[in-house]
């Protein structure tokens, strides 16, 4: 029977200590699905071909930059999905709000299109409560290449991951806001 005090002494003292909850975080979209129809074939397109994101951002965990050269990613605040592949789908999803008549489709339309390939360089919090969101796109249409880089740091109106998400999914939306701009443009 004495046996069995020091298992249960043990049992009782681990369920005692906490470990820290994991949080998972999706990018919000505005935009709602439009439904594919025959008279797609006549709409001017855009295939997003690819969003990319550095090794640093490829992990599960969100990014704060704690310093002017340091950045720590979180072990317990991950995301839901791959960022580039949520990135991608926002960026969809946020450029067929935008561009009302547009197809816009993460696959080849196997018709003319302009293909959009993403780099983004920084997608994360700061110490100084900004998010930041910058990288460069190119656009190909018809032969004819548009690059532009973009930069942006938006102040977080909160603390905390949650308004992190938030902030960086605002962000995502206003660039792919700039993205539509310059496709209507060309």
């Amino acid at each position: 029977m004495k046996r069995w005090i020091p298992v249960a002494l043990a049992l009782a003292l681990s369920a005692c200590s906490s470990t820290p909850d994991t949080t998972y975080y999706q990018l919000p979209s505005a935009a709602k699905g439009a439904v594919a129809s025959s008279a797609d074939a006549m709409r001017p397109a855009v295939f997003v071909q690819h969003v990319s994101v550095p090794d640093y951002l490829s992990g599960n965990g969100l990014v704060y930059q704690t310093s002017d050269v340091k950045y720590v990613i979180a072990a317990n605040n991950l995301w839901a999905s791959p960022l580039d592949q949520q990135l991608q789908q926002t960026l969809v999803a946020n450029l067929s709000e935008a561009l009302p008549g547009w197809l816009v489709s993460s696959s080849p339309l196997g018709q003319q299109q302009e293909t959009l390939n993403v780099n983004v360089t920084g997608f994360h919090g700061r110490y100084d409560g900004h998010a930041v969101i910058s990288g460069d796109w190119v656009l190909e249409r018809q032969g004819e290449i548009v690059k532009r880089s973009f930069t942006l740091a938006l102040p977080q109106n909160e603390d905390g991951y949650d308004a992190l998400v938030r902030t960086l999914a605002a962000g995502w939306q206003q660039e792919a806001q700039d993205i539509a701009g310059a496709i209507r443009s060309n």
